[in-house]
């Protein structure tokens, strides 16, 4: 895979469930986390006492993080209003030259800050909660 640019990354909202997704900001600096925890079955049986692991029975997790510039006023006031709801609703993260991650998403942080010669800019978290599919390009 070679270099993309970062700002092609964009975050999209299907904010009426709809299953059309509207971009709601470019991120200047993101980090998607992709997690598994693990089921340990470990006895006193175990070969060398060595941990074992119970195959696929971990709850798995997405977080995404990011900054940038909302896209316009609607769009911040869109997440504005979701963050304070505690709303659940499908999200895609757009990663060019390699793929969409898309599901259900809580925004768990909305940060706000801006330079008195400069723009406001965002910082978001969301937390998975459902199943997540990746459709790769």
């Amino acid at each position: 895979m070679s270099a993309q640019r970062g700002r092609d990354l964009l975050l999209k909202l299907d904010a009426d469930q709809t299953g059309s997704f509207v971009t709601v900001a470019g991120l200047r600096a993101r980090r998607i986390a992709l997690s598994a925890g693990t089921v340990d079955i470990t006895t006193a049986d175990s070969p060398g006492r060595w941990r074992e692991l119970l195959e696929a029975a971990s709850t798995r997790t997405a977080s995404l993080s990011g900054s940038g510039l909302f896209k316009d006023a609607a769009s911040d006031a869109q997440a504005r209003q979701l963050f304070f709801d505690g709303s659940i609703r499908p999200w895609q993260a757009v990663i060019p030259d390699f793929g969409t991650l898309e599901g259900l998403f809580q925004i768990t942080a909305l940060e706000y800050a801006g330079r008195h010669d400069g723009e406001v800019s965002f910082e978001l978290a969301l937390e998975s909660a459902g199943e997540l599919t990746f459709t790769a390009i």
